[in-house]
């Protein structure tokens, strides 16, 4: 098995797998009145940062990321801005949809270049996620990419391992793609230089289940260009 082979077939079972990213059926936001919800045990508030449960059988406390196993369902804690919501994962989700694989274009070793970070730090950037809520977001730099069908600039974040993410849309986009997808890159060698595979772009969790809350990517990573690589659409 190739790398390649070896990331998808590690990021289909991070998407299909029980408790995946397919599975994510509903984002339930909470307030501190108790509430009960389709599908989710007992009634739910918010309390201190955390997703409170009162059920039958006692109380449950979920930090941001916490989970809980209830009848084949896995519940589990959120947070936005200091928002805070209960998540449910239903194993049988992707079949309700009628979503069971991705679909990829094939391996294109002309979309892996090696470039260099300009750190050009930005802070406080207005951002805006799918369902409309607008916030701010830290960038690390910028990568200028030389592609087959023309160069285009890449505005990245730096991540707590040291590696590099980034959110770009394409003139695939909305049509042969996902309307924006999602890549992550290795930390920057200490000259600077960081490898880019866009082979490894993959589709952001948005194109699974409308319960996500995914970012759009900043104006600069809003490509004219196509990218024939990586991850495409849903099926």
């Amino acid at each position: 098995m190739t790398t390649t082979e070896h990331w998808r077939a590690h990021r289909d079972a991070v998407v299909w797998s029980p408790g995946g990213i397919a599975t994510l059926s509903a984002t339930h936001w909470l307030d501190p009145t108790p509430r009960s919800f389709d599908s989710v045990p007992g009634t739910w508030h918010a309390a201190d940062g955390r997703a409170i449960g009162s059920l039958p059988s006692g109380l449950v406390s979920l930090a941001p990321g916490e989970r809980w196993e209830s009848g084949g369902l896995e519940l589990r804690g959120f947070e936005r801005d200091g928002a805070v919501a209960v998540r449910v994962y239903d194993p049988a989700a992707p079949a309700t949809r009628g979503i069971s694989r991705i679909e990829r274009w094939p391996v294109d070793d002309l979309m892996r270049v090696v470039a260099r970070l300009e750190p050009t730090p930005h802070r406080d950037v207005p951002t805006e996620a799918v369902d409309g809520y607008r916030s701010t977001d830290d960038f690390e730099g910028v990568i200028e990419l030389v592609l087959p069908e023309g160069d285009v600039s890449l505005c990245v974040q730096l991540l707590d391992d040291g590696s590099l993410f980034a959110a770009f849309s394409d003139a695939t986009s909305g049509n042969d793609s996902y309307r924006f997808r999602f890549l992550r890159m290795p930390a920057p060698e200490p000259d600077g230089s960081v490898t880019v595979d866009l082979n490894r772009a993959y589709l952001p969790p948005c194109a699974f289940s409308d319960a996500y809350v995914c970012v759009f990517p900043p104006p600069t990573n809003r490509w004219t260009v196509p990218v024939r690589a990586g991850e495409r659409l849903v099926r």
